[in-house]
Order: structure tokens, then C-alpha cells, then sequence
């Protein structure tokens, strides 16, 4: 139902912006990890994200884009024992403010907020006898805020980078909280 809600509330925004929008689809890699009380970071879980945006220029050089991102997102710690990995998947609803200085560069900045679907942390000792796989229940909801940049052509293909800088709580100990590096590929319909 919250999955719903939140697919409604995204097509909602699309249709109101929808006389001066590009509509589209993106996708690409992620880097993500988890910072520990704000100070230490862990490994990097390599994973990719995919959904739609609708972008919507105000004016000549700005432009309002919301979107609907499915990202797999968490972590990964390596050591002599084994591997360690913590696999978060969001639907992810991030409202961009684009600048374009120049017809094809853009600067992005915005918040997000995201929606935990699944969790899921694995063991790999390197030896299956000790492997262990359980699934554990997360804070229901993210947020925090994306910055990033990139090029489009004229014909509507993007090419760009974003980090997310999470803010909220992913566990209530230790407070564990998403960064995301995104590099994506974006093309209008």
C-alpha cells in the first residue's frame, strides 16, 4: 500500500508539471555506504538504481524534476573472516532544483526521501558451512539531501553524478545513516 501511495503521489506531480516537462527514464551505479555517528564510514556496497523523472523548466535555466528511484543501496566490510554485507533497497522519491549555467551543463541539488522495501544482511566466511543469511527490519523511511551535476544533450540523453547525503536513522544505535554516490544515464521520452 505504501509503495502505491507513494507511486500516486509521484504521477500526481508529473501530470501537474506535465505541459513544460521532459518525461524519462534513468538508471545507472551506485557506491553506497553507511557513516557511524557521523565519523566512520564503511565499504562500499557496488549496486544500481532505476525509475522516472519528469522534468519541468520554470524558467529558461531552472528547471523542478521529481522522480520515482528504485536504488539498492547498504554496505560492504571486508576482512580476514570473511565478507559482510548489508544490502538496503529503497523507492526513493528525491524533488531536484536543476541550474543550467549553459544550454547542456546542469547543477542539482534537492532532498529525498525514501522508503525501505527490503533488508537483508549476508556472511560469506569463504567456506559455506559458516554463511548465514537473515533479514532484519530497518527505519521504515530515509531522507536527506542529493547535490550533484552532469550534461544533456539536445536531444535529451543526461549524463551525470550524484551524492546523497542521508539524514535519518537507518538503526536507532550508532546512528547509521545512507551516502550515495550515483552515476546515471537519463534519456527523455
Amino acid at each position: 500500500m505504501k509503495n502505491f501511495i507513494i507511486t500516486l503521489i509521484f504521477f500526481s506531480t508529473v501530470t501537474v508539471f506535465a505541459q513544460n516537462s521532459n518525461v524519462g527514464l534513468k538508471g545507472g551505479y551506485n557506491l553506497a555506504a553507511v557513516s557511524f555517528d557521523g565519523e566512520n564510514e564503511t565499504g562500499q556496497r557496488h549496486s544500481f538504481h532505476i525509475g522516472f523523472y519528469a522534468e519541468s523548466f520554470l524558467n529558461q535555466s531552472i528547471a523542478l524534476q521529481p522522480e520515482l528511484i528504485y536504488s539498492q543501496q547498504g554496505y560492504e566490510i571486508q576482512d580476514g573472516n570473511g565478507t559482510f554485507t548489508q544490502k538496503l533497497n529503497y523507492l526513493n522519491l528525491p524533488l531536484m532544483l536543476k541550474a543550467y549555467p549553459s544550454s547542456n551543463l546542469f547543477l542539482e541539488a534537492g532532498p529525498q526521501i525514501g522508503l525501505a522495501i527490503s533488508h537483508k544482511e549476508e556472511f560469506d566466511s569463504n567456506f559455506n558451512l559458516f554463511d548465514t543469511s537473515q533479514e532484519f527490519e530497518p527505519s521504515s523511511f530515509d531522507w536527506g539531501i542529493n547535490f550533484g551535476g552532469g550534461l544533456k544533450t539536445n536531444t535529451g540523453i543526461s549524463l551525470g553524478v550524484r551524492y546523497h547525503l542521508g539524514l535519518g536513522d537507518i538503526y536507532d544505535e550508532g546512528k547509521p545513516q545512507n551516502r550515495v554516490w550515483h552515476f546515471y544515464l537519463g534519456f527523455d521520452f
